[in-house]
C-alpha cells in the first residue's frame, strides 16, 4: 500500500472507529490520498476527510484497504476485494485480533512506516464455497453448525472425487491455513502456518465416524453430502443460510485470494502467538490486566484491548 492513490476504510459495523478514522484522515490529507468510506459508514463517522462512495466502487477502485475493528473486520474486507485483491492493513480495535497487523494504539505508526516504504504485503488463500443454488468465499473457514433441536450434523465427505468417511459431530469446521486459530482451534484442530496452502476440515464434539482433523493439499476439493440434521451453514462466522439432507457442499481452495499489509519490524506474529497461550488460562483479559503492576499499567495505558 502506498501513500498516494486511493484508499478505502472499511470498520466495524457496531464499535465507535471515529477516533482512528480521524487519525487516518489526518494522515492522507497531508499525503496526496483519496480516503473514502461506504456512505453508511461516512455518515455514523462524522469525520471531515473521508468522502462517500458505494461499496461498488469502494470494492472496485481503491489502491488498498484499511479495516479498523476486528478480525472479522479484516475478513470482511478481504472479500470486499477478493476480486480484484488489494493490500488490507488490519487494525485491532477489539480483544483478541489474531489476524491485524496493529494495534489502535500503533496505528500512527503503521501510517508513517508505509509512508516510508517499510512494508510489504503477503498474500492469502481463500476457500471457494458452493451450496445449492450459492457460491461465496472465506477466509478463515466455513461452519456446519448444529442447530438445537434439528439434530447433529450428519455427512460424507469426499476428498477429490473419493469417498472418505462419514462425520456425526456438533459442527464441521473446513478452514483456511490462515483460520486454524479460530473455531478450528478451538475445536482442538492443529495450528497452521498462514503462508501454508491448504484446507483443514475438524468435527467438532463428533458422536462417530472421522473424530480427528484432516489437513488436505490445496489441489484436494472437498465436498460434504448432508445425510442427516438440518445444520446452520457460517461463513467467516456469519450466518449464511441452513442445509438439510440432500444438500451438499463443495470447497476448494483458491491461491493468492488475498493480500495483507505487513509492517516491517512488527511484533504482529510474536504478539499473536502471546495471545493463543493466552487463551488457555481461566481468566478474562481484564482480569489479567490487574496481575500487571501498577508501575507498567501507568507506564504503557494503551496496553490492552478494550473488553466488549
Amino acid at each position: 500500500m502506498h501513500a498516494s492513490g486511493r484508499i478505502g476504510l472499511v470498520l466495524h459495523p457496531r464499535r465507535d472507529c471515529s477516533a482512528a478514522a480521524g487519525q487516518v484522515a489526518a494522515w492522507t490529507t497531508t499525503h496526496d490520498v483519496d480516503l473514502v468510506a461506504a456512505a453508511p459508514d461516512v455518515e455514523r463517522l462524522g469525520v471531515a476527510g473521508v468522502r462517500a462512495v458505494d461499496v461498488a466502487e469502494l470494492a472496485g477502485d481503491c489502491d488498498g484497504l484499511i479495516a479498523l475493528g476486528g478480525d472479522g473486520t479484516l475478513l470482511g474486507a478481504m472479500r470486499l476485494v477478493v476480486d480484484r485483491p488489494v493490500p488490507v492493513l488490519g487494525v485491532n480495535l477489539g480483544r483478541l485480533g489474531f489476524l491485524a497487523e496493529v494495534e489502535g494504539r500503533e496505528l500512527e505508526q503503521a501510517l508513517a512506516a508505509m509512508a516510508a516504504g517499510r512494508s510489504t504485503t503477503e498474500s492469502r488463500s481463500c476457500l471457494v464455497v458452493r451450496g445449492p443454488g450459492w457460491e461465496t468465499v472465506a477466509f478463515n473457514d466455513v461452519v456446519l453448525a448444529r442447530v438445537p433441536g434439528e439434530g447433529l450434523v450428519e455427512g460424507t465427505l469426499s476428498v477429490h472425487g473419493r469417498r472418505h468417511g462419514h462425520y456425526r459431530c456438533d459442527g464441521l469446521i473446513i478452514a483456511t491455513p490462515m483460520g486454524s486459530t479460530a473455531y478450528n482451534y478451538a475445536a482442538g484442530g492443529p495450528v497452521v502456518s498462514p503462508g501454508a496452502e491448504g484446507i483443514l476440515v475438524t468435527p467438532s464434539a463428533p458422536m462417530n465416524g472421522i473424530s480427528r482433523s484432516l489437513v488436505l493439499g490445496p489441489g484436494e476439493p472437498v465436498r460434504v453430502d448432508l445425510t442427516g440434521g438440518r445444520p446452520a451453514v457460517e461463513v467467516d462466522g456469519l450466518l449464511t443460510g441452513r442445509c438439510g439432507p440432500g444438500d451438499a457442499l463443495e470447497v476448494s481452495s483458491r491461491a493468492e485470494a488475498g493480500l495483507l499489509v505487513r509492517i516491517d519490524d512488527s511484533v504482529a506474529a510474536d504478539r499473536s502467538r502471546v495471545k493463543l497461550s493466552l487463551l488457555d488460562l481461566p481468566l478474562l483479559p481484564e482480569e489479567l490486566l490487574e496481575l500487571v503492576p501498577e508501575e507498567l499499567r501507568r507506564r504503557h495505558p494503551g496496553g490492552a484491548s478494550t473488553p466488549g
